[in-house]
């Protein structure tokens, strides 16, 4: 096949093309703008374009196809002239369909943890030898690229609730057509395409009432939302909630039939997908204790709860979180882990989301669990959404939260964390973002 990746510079996108490659299919793309890691690694693969931008000579009837990825516009030159040409155009979702339609699909759907949760039934697959496609948001261990196409049986395919594509409005995880599915709980996140709580939901009812009879999907127990759309599915509906677990000398223990399993990681919503990952994993034919042997050796994924430093008892975390759902969640689980150690918790204001003042009220109370809390806003960042910049009092009252640190310069940061720095303490950094660049491994090495 002769594919044409228009926009090949997006995190998914690269990684695709690259995959596309590898097995044999003929690869071009453009972009008019690629940072790395995408730009490093579509040049060592010879998919770097030779020039930035778009341009209607990378369209011609040779191709078999186009993939038109959410960083395009609807009057992009190579869009036009590939509808003009009448070559099939694909969302990215569309066309990961497209491959795997004979394949079984496990889709992991969620506001939050649905990239840990599709890490986890990966893991344990890969542990106990089982061949698999699959598609997951991040970078993880074991794994070369974010996107695997074979004859595998499987696919593990993250279902993301953003738009497909330009020209494409239906969120991307309602082309998958799962045959079991997890749906980890709903919080409403991008405003900028889902203006309101109602539509949010919508989409996620749509997801779930699309379900096939012989199709199961798996839902976290106590999230009310889910619980109100339930009844309107025809699927199969399998429960979870937290399994029970003891915490000691620093680390979370789960305990079945008689045996202790430490595992890796810890938190009360990283449990909970872990709960989500067994049920899916059983669905396929895994045993139980097959699957605690195999996912205690689980360690996370890239910015999930992961480990900046741990050295002379300084700990330092660095995570996505973002939303108020997540950031919560996540405060609650390192404060939890570690009782009668201050918590640091310093968060940015990055999303197009948690930049919309109407949004800010979600946030309140959302960072009590930290000793310190910090709000990060890059001055840079609210620049390039055209956002205007948000107060400090804007910033307490949202949180409902008045002893809130706020930070605009990554010099004003670090200078608030020299103050407060305590080598005892557990330091939390939360964002979509990179806080304009600070280097935290060169800054908790400097304190050592």
């Amino acid at each position: 096949m002769n594919v044409h990746f228009i926009a090949i510079g997006g995190a998914i996108m690269h990684n695709l093309a690259i995959c596309l490659q590898n097995i044999g299919h003929t690869v071009s793309g453009s972009d008019d703008i690629i940072f790395d890691p995408a730009k490093g690694n579509l040049s060592r693969e010879g998919l770097l374009p030779e020039k930035i931008g778009f341009f209607e000579q990378n369209i011609h009837s040779e191709l078999d196809a186009v993939i038109l990825g959410m960083h395009a516009k609807k009057n992009n030159v190579e869009l036009l002239k590939s509808q003009a040409l009448g070559i099939r155009i694909y969302s990215f979702p569309e066309f990961i369909f497209e491959q795997t339609k004979n394949k079984k699909r496990i889709v992991v759907a969620g506001s939050h943890g649905k990239t840990t949760t599709t890490a986890m039934i990966m893991h344990v697959m890969k542990a106990l030898d089982y061949s698999f496609d699959y598609l997951v948001g991040s970078s993880l261990d074991g794994f070369d690229l974010s996107v695997q196409l074979s004859d595998a049986e499987y696919i593990i395919l993250e279902g993301d609730e953003y738009l497909s594509s330009p020209i494409d409005k239906r969120s991307k995880f309602h082309h998958y057509d799962p045959d079991i599915a997890v749906i980890t709980g709903i919080a409403w996140d991008h405003v900028n395409v889902f203006p309101t709580w109602e539509s949010y939901v919508q989409t996620f009812e749509e997801f779930l009432t699309n379900m096939r009879k012989s199709s199961k999907a798996i839902v976290f127990q106590t999230d009310k939302t889910i619980q109100e759309i339930i009844p309107f599915a025809d699927c199969t509906i399998e429960a979870y909630t937290c399994p029970e677990s003891v915490i000691e000398n620093e680390r979370t223990i789960i305990s079945y039939d008689n045996r202790d399993y430490p595992l890796a990681f810890f938190g009360k919503h990283n449990l909970e997908n872990m709960e989500a990952a067994k049920l899916a994993c059983e669905s396929i034919g895994i045993s139980k204790h097959d699957f605690y042997q195999a996912i205690s050796s689980f360690s996370g994924t890239a910015k999930r709860l992961e480990k900046v430093l741990t050295a002379n008892n300084v700990i330092a975390y660095r995570d996505f979180a973002h939303s108020p759902s997540k950031l919560e969640a996540t405060l609650k689980s390192v404060h939890q882990q570690y009782l009668g150690r201050a918590l640091i918790a310093c968060m940015e204001l990055h999303t197009f989301s948690s930049t919309d003042p109407a949004f800010l009220s979600e946030y309140k109370n959302s960072m009590q669990d930290a000793e310190h809390a910090i709000v990060y806003m890059s001055e840079e960042a609210f620049a390039i959404k055209n956002k205007v910049s948000i107060s400090d009092n804007a910033i307490f009252e949202a949180f409902n939260q008045y002893d809130i640190h706020v930070c605009r310069t990554p010099s004003q940061l670090l200078h608030l964390l020299d103050k407060m720095y305590d080598a005892q303490a557990i330091f939390l950094l939360m964002s979509s973002g990179n806080f304009d660049g600070i280097d935290w491994p060169s800054y908790f090495n400097s304190k050592l």
